[in-house]
């Protein structure tokens, strides 16, 4: 008896070493004079010589928080642990990942961009350079993947978006968006920089390696066939992907598993480069 509880604590403590590391750490924003919380899932290795690591950057929806990911996703884990990438999964609050014209207080798209990646790289053992980095979120999230992996490619060489509010103009009375970015007629051409759908005009041929994920029964799913039009016509390479399903969790977590694995791709096509 006294063996084989020896037995089953040993393969508790094994299972235990080999779990990815969940920190929640606070990171400064020095444009907008604000510490906020991140989720940062760290992979373990049994080789030293694994790390330094790639990292997905892994964003919220509308209503959503910095922990959301990992609570309603915990296999994101084990993902950490398969691909041996680094995860971080930042807070945006509601602000659409933007730095807004209209208030000087909220500059989201400098401090997920910019600050995090900074703070990131210095804090964990990285690779730190555009090849070893990904951006991608779901809904609101799915926005800023690819409005900040597209602006930033400098920053990111591949983002991805699951659900994604691709369109800002789709519903402009809903989602805080008045407040962020003004009137819709005086500003009529704000709306269309701050979204995707207007960057896609303005994207180059293999700037990014982009990956697009929408279920069709999701209300965003019009906007995302528009955007996988507007690419292709302009013959930019992307990943598309629709399969049953709706705004949602359960879609969620069967489309970031696909969108790891692509990214998990990238990153080892990058490394041969």
């Amino acid at each position: 008896m006294r063996k084989l509880f020896l037995l089953v604590l040993f393969s508790f403590t094994l299972l235990s070493v080999q779990a990815a590391i969940v920190d929640t750490v606070w990171i400064e924003s020095k444009a907008m004079k604000k510490s906020f919380r991140c989720v940062v899932i760290q992979p373990t290795t049994s080789s030293p010589q694994k790390a330094p690591y790639p990292v997905t950057y892994l964003l919220h929806g509308y209503g959503g928080w910095y922990a959301n990911w990992i609570i309603r996703v915990p296999a994101l884990k084990d993902y950490a642990d398969r691909y041996q990438m680094l995860i971080v999964c930042p807070e945006g609050n509601n602000d659409w990942y933007l730095n807004s014209p209209e208030i000087d207080s909220l500059q989201w798209e400098t401090y997920v961009a910019v600050e995090i990646p900074a703070y990131i790289d210095n804090h964990y053992p990285t690779k730190a350079n555009r090849n070893s980095r990904a951006i991608t979120g779901l809904s609101m999230g799915g926005h800023g993947g690819l409005y900040l992996g597209l602006k930033h490619s400098n920053t990111f060489g591949a983002c991805g978006s699951m659900s994604g509010g691709v369109d800002l103009n789709f519903r402009k009375n809903s989602w805080s968006l008045l407040r962020l970015l003004g009137d819709t007629i005086q500003y009529a051409q704000r709306w269309i920089d701050y979204s995707v759908t207007g960057l896609a005009d303005k994207i180059k041929p293999g700037a990014s390696e982009i990956i697009i994920d929408c279920g069709t029964e999701d209300f965003f799913f019009g906007i995302n066939e528009k955007l996988h039009q507007q690419l292709t016509t302009r013959g930019i390479p992307h990943e598309y992907t629709t399969r049953p399903g709706k705004h949602d969790w359960n879609y969620w977590r069967n489309a970031v598993a696909f969108q790891l694995l692509f990214f998990h791709h990238f990153f080892s096509k990058t490394e041969t480069r």
